[in-house]
């Protein structure tokens, strides 16, 4: 497959009670395209230092490590802390600034992003003005651009969200950043309704949003298609989410139904949150597993 796909913004130590995995968005969903069998490439920045030896190990070792992962000389790797709920819901504390912060618009990542099929990205990289400059500029490419709105608070801004969705072909987002998207004035509205606004008004004709275990929703080709998800014992939620929007690209450039797209999605996101860490090995049979599980 010819397709290449540029996966732009933060690579990360999560840190978990047990201890440390490798983590950030990007990472997870080019992770996982890799697994699937699509050509995906990774562009961040590391720190010199140990974490970012570490990480550069690490990224050699499932092959995503390339000429797109810069170094920075002044600012750290990033290490994050996971905290779980009793529901086993993560949420995370993540310092500022830090080498991602700082991604360079080199000529190496410049040519892969005009040459590229799909570019995806998230609002977290966005809350440094170097790093957004710099995707910025690679959003000008013809590829099909993938907004993964991935809100952390406290590190976003209302109006950097209304502008990257304005860039974007697909947004894929929660059920909760979709109310927030939406805003208070649009509170009244149904899910499908508030959805149809945010497409008329950001002029973007695919929006997914992610249910947890209630599974999946999205506006495609000027309809809304539904999945109820499957049914897993959660060990921990990180990932998830990225799982599944490499699954749904994954679809798109396989030329997959909207049914069939968002099945595999669901699927591969329950398997990630029956799992531990954002990127375990595919085990088919535990993935068959919870297909017979429908929500």
């Amino acid at each position: 497959m010819n397709n290449q796909v540029l996966c732009f913004g933060e690579v990360l130590w999560d840190t978990f009670p047990e201890g440390e995995k490798p983590g950030g968005a990007p990472l997870n969903v080019a992770a996982h395209l890799k697994q699937q069998g699509i050509n995906s490439i990774l562009a961040s920045r590391l720190g010199r230092d140990k974490s970012g030896d570490d990480l550069c190990i690490y990224l050699k070792e499932i092959n995503l490590f390339s000429e797109l992962i810069q170094f920075d000389d002044a600012l750290p790797t990033c290490t994050v802390t996971v905290m779980l709920d009793p529901g086993q819901q993560a949420s995370y504390t993540i310092p500022y600034p830090v080498s991602w912060d700082r991604i360079q618009p080199d000529e190496p990542l410049i040519k892969i992003a005009k040459n590229a099929s799909v570019i995806v990205f998230g609002s977290l990289v966005c809350r440094d003005k170097v790093s957004k400059e710099t995707l910025t500029g690679l959003l000008k490419s013809k590829a099909l651009k993938v907004f993964d709105v991935n809100i952390r608070a406290p590190h976003f801004e209302m109006n950097n969200l209304k502008s990257l969705g304005g860039m974007s072909d697909v947004i894929k987002m929660n059920s909760e950043e979709l109310d927030m998207l939406a805003g208070t004035e649009l509170a009244h509205l149904t899910e499908k309704e508030k959805i149809l606004f945010i497409s008329d008004f950001l002029g973007c004709k695919t929006i997914c949003i992610t249910r947890g275990g209630a599974g999946a929703l999205v506006y495609m080709n000027n309809q809304f298609y539904e999945h109820p998800g499957y049914k897993v014992e959660v060990v921990d939620t990180v990932g998830a989410g990225d799982a599944f929007l490499a699954t749904f690209i994954t679809g798109i450039l396989t030329s997959q139904t909207p049914d069939l797209i968002l099945g595999n999605a669901c699927a591969i996101g329950a398997f990630v949150a029956s799992s531990r860490g954002a990127n375990p090995d595919y085990d088919q049979s535990r993935i068959s597993a919870i297909r017979a599980k429908v929500c």
